[in-house]
C-alpha cells in the first residue's frame, strides 16, 4: 500500500476529488496548509498599503491506495490540479506499513 499526499491549489479540489471518485477510489483526507515555494508569496493590497503573503493557502489530499493503483491516482490529480503555472503544488507518495479500520478491526487492504 502506498500513501499519496498532494499539495493542491484550494479551487481545483471538486475538479480533483470527482476525478478521483471516477477512477474509484472512495475515500480522501483533505487538510488546509499553508506554503511556501518557487512560488515566494505574493503582493496584495489593503485599505492602499501593500503586503506580502509569503506563506500561501494550499490543500493537502490524502489518500491510501493499493501498490498498482498509485500511477493511475497519481495521473488523475496531475490532469485536474494543473494549471500550467508556478504553484500547482507536489505529490508525495510514501510506504504504507498498516491500516486499520478502527470500526471493525479489519486491516491492510480490507480496511481500505
Amino acid at each position: 500500500m502506498k500513501k499519496i499526499e498532494a499539495i493542491i491549489r484550494p479551487f481545483k479540489l471538486d475538479e480533483v476529488k470527482i476525478a478521483l471518485v471516477n477512477a474509484g477510489i472512495v475515500g480522501m483526507t483533505v487538510s488546509e496548509v499553508r506554503g511556501f515555494g518557487r512560488q515566494k508569496g505574493q503582493t496584495e493590497r489593503y485599505r492602499g498599503s501593500e503586503y506580502t503573503v509569503e506563506f500561501l493557502q494550499k490543500l493537502l489530499l490524502k489518500v491510501v491506495v493499493d501498490d498498482n493503483q498509485v500511477d493511475l491516482v497519481v495521473e488523475k490529480i496531475i490532469s485536474a490540479a494543473r494549471t500550467g503555472e508556478i504553484g500547482d503544488g507536489k505529490i508525495f507518495i510514501s510506504p504504507v506499513e498498516r491500516v486499520v479500520r478502527i470500526r471493525t478491526g479489519e486491516s491492510d487492504y480490507e480496511a481500505i
